[in-house]
């Protein structure tokens, strides 16, 4: 069986675009093969990436699908002959079929006798497949910005296609796409290598000819010899490590071909900065990594990965340049630092006034009242249910909050909006429950990053979000699709993590009446916030599907709860009792379905005498009380132990009773039995809505 190889040629892609398109073309070729069923059952697919290609390597192809014999049914005998000839019809359903009338055969069906043909559809060999078909799975790759580059052509793609290698086995598969036809031809590294295209032998061959030529397809090779250097040039300096930032060794391994590590040096008398301001300097703006100390303080060193081989005649040069590059930076930084500190963060909230937040929702500092006005009820809350929040702390917070974008430090590296209030707060005297929740009032801003530290850091955070998600929807400019310019989608992520995360005594309908008292806007929010919380369960916390559909149709209003419900129903998973409840309360469901029975209505007061029918009444009271006790203490799997303890009652029910009797009035009481059963236990989860196998 042949292996297969694609390399796209492209110009340089963006560094943070190149993981997910990897991983997309690897997934669009497989898909392809396994629909066109080319691909053996022990096949195995690869992938690789640069900055200036992609590629895909995959073993086991078969190289010829097999013909398909289809059977199919045409006309009628009567209309499709007449007085013994062929009619137009019988003719026609010939040529659809290719074939000659005179092969057609008659069929007999319940319905009478029809004309059939049997036709044979040529299977097609895996090289006509993957030329006719791999261009459009290539230029369905989603790309969060393309380009048109051909004047009057149609394709878009995130950077210009120079090159493309597709072989299969040892020939070339001539695909078509964006004008450039497949060949052999690869190229190396821009700088390294001669510049001239070299021939892929074979797919097998293939990284160790880039290697050659000084590109590590490879990406995890790539990083794993990003982080061997890291390690090995820190060495050179005593008791020192490079400060782990996984992002970033990310971000270096997708911006190089063939990387190096190169140590630098900056002045001590930068070291007075905090170390927030410098860090994000050298990371954010240089893409170099800061060095520490034994104690964890910064050093007044760096490491920069180049994409070049280092050697004693050009190191010497490049570290003279990135060094005077960081130390520009750096004194940038510091005149800032000292000049925004002439006005005291105090001062600078009438300057919000004059920066516009939105066109119809204001300035900064008409946000920043609404948001002071969310943050009193839900401080009011807390406080309410018992837990202690420093009132003037949060007032200060919320009121210097934005006060940092008036400042010049904020406006050169706006990615620091936020922290550099809270160090502009410390160095004025400010409380640090007042610092820390300035500092903290944008987390998390990732998955990746921690909640706010504190109750008050944690309740900006929450009221900032909400204004601006309430603030769009109310103008109607909520996400559709994958458009969200306003990125709201983040701020209920990180609204949803907080409620789950901070310890607050909030819930999501406090969050929501704090914003907007109106129906229409509030039953919307809820929804987008529950789609987030479905998100939040299925991503962070890896539930099933099912589980995070069946304790989310008991409500999630409450996200410590749905988590502590949803991990006790996976936990409960295996078990065979709850398996047995869970098809049962299925069953009753379409029962009551069928029924036309509304579960959302009170039940009538019944109560019977005894049999299977008081007896599962009688448990299922029982249980609810026990249930209910566990609740509070978020015992769910003790709880759903004990809900799997009723099955006796509802099996001995289902085999001894006839709930669908003809006497409507017994009819109504039975089913009334098993809408209590299912309404007893439906504070926990849905159980109905379980996959169980088989």
């Amino acid at each position: 069986m042949p292996d297969f190889l694609l390399e796209l040629g492209l110009e340089e892609i963006p560094a943070r675009m190149i993981a997910s398109a990897q991983a997309e073309l690897q997934r669009r070729t497989v898909a392809l093969l396994e629909r066109e069923h080319l691909l053996a059952d022990d096949y195995t697919a690869a992938s690789y990436s640069t900055p200036r290609r992609l590629t895909v390597h995959l073993t086991g192809l078969i190289s010829q699908q097999s013909d398909i014999r289809e059977d199919t049914t045409g006309p009628a005998i009567k209309i499709a002959f007449k007085d013994g000839f062929p009619t137009a019809a019988a003719e026609a359903f010939a040529r659809k079929s290719g074939v000659q009338v005179s092969e057609l055969r008659t069929v007999s069906t319940p319905k009478g006798d029809y004309l059939a043909a049997t036709t044979v559809k040529r299977g097609r060999s895996a090289a006509e497949v993957l030329a006719a078909e791999l261009p459009k799975e290539i230029a369905a790759i989603y790309w969060a910005k393309n380009m048109y580059w051909r004047a009057g052509k149609p394709e878009r793609f995130v950077r210009p296609v120079l090159w493309i290698a597709c072989i299969l086995g040892d020939s070339v598969v001539p695909l078509i796409f964006a004008g450039k036809t497949a060949g052999r031809a690869s190229y190396g590294h821009r700088v390294l290598s001669s510049g001239n295209a070299f021939e892929i032998v074979s797919p097998q061959s293939y990284l160790a000819q880039l290697e050659g030529e000084y590109v590590l397809a490879d990406v995890e090779v790539r990083r794993h010899k990003i982080r061997k250097a890291l390690d090995h040039v820190t060495r050179t300096i005593p008791n020192a490590r490079w400060r782990e930032d996984e992002a970033l060794v990310d971000t270096v391994t997708h911006l190089t071909e063939w990387p190096d590590v190169l140590l630098g040096n900056f002045e001590r008398a930068y070291l007075p900065l905090p170390e927030e301001v410098l860090v994000t300097v050298m990371r954010d703006h240089q893409k170099y990594f800061a060095v520490e100390d034994a104690m964890g303080k910064l050093a007044p060193h760096f490491l920069t990965v180049t994409n070049i081989a280092l050697n004693a005649e050009n190191a010497e040069v490049i570290r003279q340049g990135n060094e005077r590059v960081l130390r520009a930076r750096f004194n940038d930084a510091r005149f800032f630092w000292d000049f925004d500190q002439r006005v005291p963060l105090v001062k600078r909230v009438k300057l919000l006034e004059n920066v516009t937040f939105q066109k119809d929702l204001g300035s900064y500092a008409a946000k920043t009242e609404r948001v002071w006005e969310i943050c009193k009820v839900l401080e009011g809350l807390t406080q309410a249910r018992g837990f202690t929040v420093d009132f003037n702390a949060l007032k200060d917070a919320t009121f210097l909050a934005k006060t940092d974008l008036t400042t010049e430090l904020v406006k050169e590296f706006t990615e620091l909006q936020g922290v550099i209030g809270g160090l502009y707060a410390e160095a004025q005297g400010l409380s640090q429950k007042t610092c820390d929740a300035i500092k903290d009032q944008y987390l998390p801003m990732s998955a990746a990053e921690r909640v706010p530290r504190s109750y008050e850091g944690s309740i900006l955070g929450i009221a900032d979000r909400i204004d601006t998600i309430a603030g769009m929807f109310m103008l109607g400019m909520e996400p559709s699709g994958s458009k969200d310019p306003f990125a709201l989608r983040r701020a209920a992520n990180a609204i949803v993590r907080i409620l789950a995360e901070s310890g607050l005594p909030l819930r999501l309908p406090d969050v929501i009446n704090a914003v907007t008292p109106a129906l229409a806007i509030a039953e919307k929010l809820k929804a987008f916030f529950y789609d987030r919380i479905d998100f939040y369960l299925r991503e962070s916390h890896l539930l099933a599907y099912d589980v995070v559909k069946a304790v989310m149709a008991a409500g999630a209003d409450d996200l410590p709860d749905t988590i502590a419900r949803a991990q006790a129903v996976t936990s409960m998973r295996g078990d065979e009792q709850f398996l047995a409840v869970s098809a049962t309360v299925k069953r009753i469901k379409n029962i009551l379905s069928q029924a036309n029975f509304d579960l959302t209505a009170p039940l009538i007061d019944y109560t019977p005498a005894g049999g299977p029918e008081g007896n599962l009444m009688h448990k299922s009271a029982e249980i609810q009380v026990k249930v209910n006790e566990l609740s509070k203490r978020y015992a769910y799997r003790e709880a759903l132990e004990a809900i799997s303890t009723i099955r006796p009652e509802v099996d001995t029910f289902f085999e001894k009773v006839m709930v669908m009797d003809p006497d409507l009035n017994i009819r109504k009481q039975r089913l009334t039995v098993l809408a209590t059963v299912v309404c007893s236990f439906s504070n926990i989860a849905d159980f109905s809505e379980i996959v169980i196998a088989g």
